[in-house]
């Protein structure tokens, strides 16, 4: 019988032993490291005048529409987007939060609106301005409507008494004319960024208010977008524009944009957001659509009369705060009005 193997006296292969013995292992010699390293610097080389290529082709295509808008709608959809986000967020899962969010966009809009009317030789106390503006918010929001009206109208006695008081201070001979000028100024202002942001407070506060209200900034939004794109499409070189002194880039072929997005829009939310007939949707859409076509109007004759383009350059691509509020303040107030006269038509 043969001896079994014995295997606790056996040596350790060595797996160099192994490589070495491997009759199909190629060796990598230095030429071959060489050539895999060219290969590698090839593909990088090519990777990057593709990447190259692509980035040129992306400037040249955003320049042409920078040339054929005036602004860079890249950045401008891009921070419209996170705005947009910011709201919804808020209107949906922190009611009270919103409110926050308008206080900013209050004092910002009281800020740069004040800067530009003191470039133009008005004076106007900000710090009242924002002090009354931000009890009309909180009185909007918290109080209700009858009393929101007596806090309006001390808001406004507050910054136009103030505005007499400073220039009797003042004592600089400034004429009675430019005083009057000032003092009315200061109502305006008043009345036009912190008071009709409150009137959204106060449609914040109602029952489902946060859906009225989000559905109020959609159709702004929407009525905007018809417009815009609309009027590049059909309207380009302003073939037939709305009111060529105050906006000449407004034609009637994105005004018609416009009308269809703001009616399909408001039809849409009353169905799946507020629960009403489709066809106070399109009350409500024509509603909004109309404030906000003569608050864009308006403030465009407001920046034609103090002589500039945007209020101011805070948002890239957009211009001023107000120059995207300028469509949402006074629909602020419509949505309030379509609130008490389509909610009771929802269904329970």
């Amino acid at each position: 019988m043969p001896d079994a193997p014995e295997t606790g006296d056996a040596e350790p292969v060595d797996p160099l032993d192994v490589r070495r013995a491997d009759p199909t292992r190629r060796p990598t010699t230095g030429e071959g490291v060489t050539a895999i390293e060219s290969q590698l610097r090839a593909m990088r080389s090519d990777a990057e005048q593709h990447i190259a290529h692509a980035r040129a082709e992306f400037d040249q295509a955003n320049e042409r529409l920078k040339q054929r808008t005036g602004r860079d709608l890249i950045v401008a959809t891009l921070i419209g987007v996170g705005i947009g986000a910011i709201v919804i967020a808020s209107l949906i899962f922190v009611k009270w939060a919103f409110v926050l969010f308008a206080a900013a966009a209050m004092v910002l809009g009281v800020v740069e609106f004040s800067r530009a009317l003191q470039v133009a030789g008005r004076r106007v106390d900000v710090v009242p301005q924002l002090v009354m503006g931000f009890v009309l918010l909180l009185s909007g929001f918290f109080l209700g409507a009858w009393v929101h009206w007596i806090a309006t109208l001390v808001a406004v006695v507050v910054v136009v008494v103030w505005r007499l008081v400073a220039q009797l201070f003042a004592a600089d001979g400034r004429l009675r004319i430019d005083v009057i000028g000032d003092v009315l100024v200061a109502g305006f202002v008043q009345l036009y960024v912190p008071f009709l942001t409150s009137v959204a407070m106060i449609l914040l506060a109602q029952p489902r208010g946060e859906w009225w209200v989000l559905a109020f900034l959609i159709l702004a939004v929407a009525a905007d977008t018809g417009a815009y794109i609309s009027g590049l499409t059909f309207g380009r070189g302003g073939r037939h524009p709305m009111a060529p002194r105050i906006s000449p880039k407004k034609t009637w072929e994105g005004f018609a944009g416009a009308c269809v997005a703001a009616l399909v829009a408001g039809a849409l939310l009353a169905v799946f957001m507020l629960q009403v007939p489709w066809w106070a949707g399109l009350i409500f859409g024509a509603t909004v659509l109309a404030t906000a076509t003569v608050g864009d109007l308006g403030e465009s004759m407001v920046k034609r009369d103090l002589g500039i383009k945007d209020m101011s350059s805070w948002l890239p691509g957009h211009g001023g705060v107000l120059d995207r509020l300028d469509s949402i303040l006074p629909s602020a107030t419509a949505a309030l009005v379509m609130f008490y006269l389509l909610a009771p038509l929802g269904v329970s």
